[in-house]
């Protein structure tokens, strides 16, 4: 514990600019999922707090996500009573505590490191889109929102184009002064000063942004930002009726089928968005750690478990709050933990303070964060690698922006199998001409994928050549491969090409017996 509390300077700061960013996301996802506004606070309470203590993620942060929205809305319509839902949630939480047993959370490694990359640079170019309306007073999409069709039937950039024809001067004001804080606060002189350590930047947009609108609200040349544009969190009279706000999952839905698909659903859907959350972190973390994924499949299920017994949404590791927690200074997960803290505290004692701070504000944070993730920089570094790692990063980062973040990746994914596999084809066969003399050889693993070009290779020497044939150097070689050298040997005399092959330690009928590898090669040498 001695290492968590020793960077509490750090952590304390780090969790309130997440407890700021994390409630109207939680409030906006609740909405847009179709349930009520506290079944979000109640997922940001419970992802902070429980699934933060049993995380081994120290600067991950989970809370309802974006990209569960259409699960929960079609599954609160289909679902008999909003209690089956809760349930189900119960259930899928269960489900992720068996995968993280069954050691499934090796999924994400699997996931090539530019598609990583890409998708962080996707979520904060998504930031920067989507968080300008709210910026300037354009409230009408949920805040959190990911997809590009959004629920109005706008699309991220109609919405874009139509919020600058709804301008606020009042919001505006806030999210431009805001920004400018934030852009002063990465000046090296202002990271020397003690005092500005303090109070970190994104608090100091807050309460600026607060202390304009309680100014400035009754100037109606103005146009001021109505209550719509502040936060606007459920407020309890008396503790009866803050315990009112929670509900509990019915278990007389138990034998419905659709609460058990539902829970399915969710559980693989969850486990995947947070297998990459966490992935997307560890490469954000100075320190460069590594989460042990399958304890965060069982964390996260202990999460849905106790949110979807409390009425709350489900939860996954959410990169945008992860982001910010990383971007704040965060150093360990007590952050994570403090922020959960911070929500209950908040939401139960002081509800009508935050509902004093305008979105304007958040939004600037939002799209600042944006800003750092997806940064010109970033874009350099992978063109620079080359085209195999900067095609799957740039495909990635459009196939999220125009579809969700699941989506893209998976496209991602395909784009970067289909780079891994071209490369390897070029290292399979290596070919030279010396005169009439020709080499070609089989390199590591040589699959049945090599055969076209090899064919054609072949095909390709002139007649009245040598042509020697290497496979030492091959570890694996299909049978298909090995039936395409035989049947040019045969026929190869018709041309007067002779044609020797260098098995060396090589046993023919070892390579027959055995299924081969494939993989193609400098071709062009």
């Amino acid at each position: 514990m001695k290492k968590y509390f020793s960077s509490i300077g750090n952590d304390i700061p780090s969790a309130i600019v997440v407890f700021l960013v994390a409630i109207p996301l939680c409030l906006g996802i609740a909405v847009a999922s179709g349930l009520n506004e506290f079944s979000g606070i109640i997922g940001g309470i419970v992802g902070g707090i429980v699934v933060g203590m049993i995380s081994g993620s120290q600067l991950s942060v989970s809370g309802p996500a974006a990209g569960l929205t259409a699960i929960v809305a079609a599954a609160v319509l289909k679902l008999p009573a909003v209690e089956a839902f809760f349930l189900s949630v119960v259930i899928a939480g269960v489900i992720q505590v068996i995968m993280g047993f069954l050691k499934m959370g090796v999924i994400g490694d699997y996931v090539p490191n530019s598609v990583i990359k890409g998708m962080l640079a996707a979520i904060g170019i998504i930031l920067i889109l989507k968080q300008i309306p709210h910026l300037v007073g354009y409230d009408v999409n949920f805040e959190g929102d990911e997809a590009f069709v959004q629920l109005t039937g706008e699309n991220t950039f109609s919405s874009l184009v139509n919020s600058l024809n709804h301008l606020t001067p009042l919001a505006c004001l806030i999210g431009i002064v805001g920004i400018m804080i934030l852009i002063v606060y990465e000046t090296k002189w202002v990271k020397q000063q003690k005092i500005f350590q303090l109070l970190s930047g994104p608090l100091l947009v807050v309460i600026i942004g607060v202390i304009i609108n309680r100014l400035l609200t009754e100037n109606e040349n103005l146009l001021i930002a109505k209550n719509a544009h502040l936060v606007n969190i459920p407020v309890a009279g008396n503790a009866n009726e803050f315990f009112s706000f929670f509900s509990f999952p019915d278990w007389k839905y138990l034998t419905d089928v659709n609460v058990w698909i539902t829970a399915i659903t969710l559980a693989l859907v969850a486990s995947l968005e947070t297998l990459l959350g966490i992935e997307a972190v560890d490469k954000l973390d100075s320190m460069k750690r590594v989460s042990p994924p399958n304890r965060e499949l069982m964390a996260q299920g202990a999460g849905n478990m106790v949110s979807g017994f409390l009425g709350g949404l489900p939860l996954t590791s959410v990169i945008v709050r992860s982001s910010a927690n990383v971007n704040a200074g965060a150093k360990t997960k007590m952050s994570t933990i403090f922020h959960g803290f911070l929500i209950l505290i908040c939401v139960a004692f002081v509800p009508n303070l935050l509902n004093l701070i305008p979105k304007a504000a958040l939004a600037a944070i939002l799209v600042f964060t944006g800003y750092k993730l997806a940064k010109i920089s970033l874009f350099k570094e992978y063109y620079k690698k080359g085209w195999d790692q900067f095609m799957p990063f740039v495909i990635t980062i459009i196939a999220i922006v125009f579809t969700d973040l699941l989506k893209g990746v998976i496209i991602g994914i395909i784009t970067g199998l289909f780079f891994i596999i071209r490369s390897n084809f070029r290292t399979a066969i290596f070919y030279i001409q010396d005169g009439n003399n020709h080499l070609i050889r089989l390199r590591k693993d040589v699959s049945f994928f090599i055969k076209p070009i090899l064919k054609s290779k072949l095909e390709s020497i002139p007649a009245n050549s040598n042509l020697i044939i290497d496979l030492s150097k091959a570890e694996f070689i299909d049978k298909d491969v090995m039936e395409t050298i035989n049947d040019f040997s045969k026929h190869a005399q018709l041309k007067n090409i002779h044609v020797s092959v260098n098995k060396s330690t090589y046993n023919q009928s070892h390579l027959q017996e055995d299924p081969v590898v494939i993989r193609p090669d400098d071709m062009a040498h």
